[in-house]
């Protein structure tokens, strides 16, 4: 099976939870496994009794899995600013992250228990048994999140209605991908960007309803295009299908949209005539 290392990293797996899930798990199982296959010698560390040995031995384990943890929030913060992750890139940081978490024990080693082998093998038998440690959970839970994203989006689609003879529903995805929410092409009134976000302006029985989602309007204007949701402004899509009325004002042109209660959407100088031709007239 090939695998594609250049397409975009899924989104669930720099999602906040997810990375908090990632965070734990992973230590959960690095103490287990470090314990109880004692990979490194944990049992020679220190000359206490058992249960000493394992908090002690726990420590220096957890101290090691901060690395882990500080990578991925790291990640997270990252990926929030705009940072789009390819699944080559991710791989490199869980390189990365094996390479420093075995740097440490392999220092710890040397500088705190005084091990008398050379660096180079205390290393290589480092990144051996660290690879273990992150790779297994990271598998583990990349195989977990995508089989609960699979199952979201299959529940999504058993719960559509019969939408038979009538427009299908427009689906609006974040930066990443995600579907986030799906909308019937007549109650959507507009789209307005904000910063890094866009608001979702659509009718929801007698009352105007917005939705927050992480994209751009440039983006949602390439994949609304067929919907007959069109550019009107800087800072807006509009559904032309919505549109009762347009008036003209100083500033441009103003378009009335059909809702409860009444709504209206700006339309720039520049935008102006892709609107009206929109509706059939060219000036």
């Amino acid at each position: 099976m090939n695998i594609d290392l250049t397409i975009k990293l899924p989104g669930y797996l720099t999602e906040k939870p997810n990375i908090v899930t990632t965070i734990l798990f992973t230590a959960g199982f690095a103490l287990l496994f470090l314990n109880l296959y004692t990979p490194f010698g944990v049992s020679t560390w220190f000359e206490v009794s058992k249960p000493n040995l394992l908090l002690y031995a726990s420590g220096v384990i957890l101290a090691g899995v901060l690395v882990v943890a500080i990578s991925r929030i790291i990640m997270y913060h990252a990926v929030r600013r705009g940072m789009v992750l390819m699944i080559w890139q991710y791989l490199v940081w869980v390189a990365a992250e094996i390479a420093s978490m075995a740097l440490f024990f392999t220092l710890f080693e040397i500088v705190i228990l005084d091990d008398p082998r050379t660096f180079p093998e205390l290393l290589g038998r480092s990144v051996q048994n660290t690879s273990l440690t992150l790779l297994l959970p990271y598998i583990i839970l990349w195989l977990w999140f995508s089989w609960r994203d699979s199952k979201m989006k299959l529940t999504v689609i058993r719960e559509q209605p019969d939408l038979s003879g009538q427009r299908p529903m427009v689906h609006l995805r974040d930066e990443k991908g995600v579907l986030r929410i799906l909308l019937k092409h007549t109650d959507i009134l507009y789209i307005q960007a904000s910063d890094n976000y866009v608001t979702i302006c659509y009718q929801a029985e007698n009352k105007l309803t917005r939705f927050m989602l992480r994209n751009t309007l440039h983006t949602l204007e390439a994949e609304l295009k067929e919907e007959a949701i069109i550019r009107c402004h800087r800072s807006y899509l509009v559904n032309i299908g919505k549109v009762k009325l347009i008036r003209r004002e100083k500033e441009g042109l103003l378009l009335e949209l059909d809702s409860s209660p009444p709504s209206s959407v700006p339309v720039s100088r520049t935008y102006m005539n892709d609107v009206l031709a929109a509706f059939g007239h060219v000036e």
